[in-house]
């Protein structure tokens, strides 16, 4: 998997609490899920947040593909 990310998401104690953000906003990575989830396209996430970037978008889904993969969790059983 890319690691590309790396360059986009950062963590800063002094900045949303160390929440991770897409590096140079204020923006919390999980936003970017978070609106596609809730049926946002990416053009109406950068028309809401004029300070990301399709790459910064990119590196949002990078930075929680690589998150998922670290543990599994075990989904209730269907039926």
């Amino acid at each position: 998997m890319a690691t590309a990310w790396r360059e986009q998401v950062t963590s800063d104690p002094a900045v949303m609490h160390g929440q991770a953000c897409i590096k140079g906003t204020r923006i919390p990575v999980s936003v970017v899920p978070g609106c596609l989830a809730d049926g946002m396209t990416a053009e109406e996430i950068l028309a809401d947040y004029p300070t990301l970037s399709e790459p910064a978008i990119s590196a949002a889904l990078g930075y929680g593909a690589a998150l998922a993969t670290e543990e599994l969790l075990p989904l209730p059983e269907e039926g």
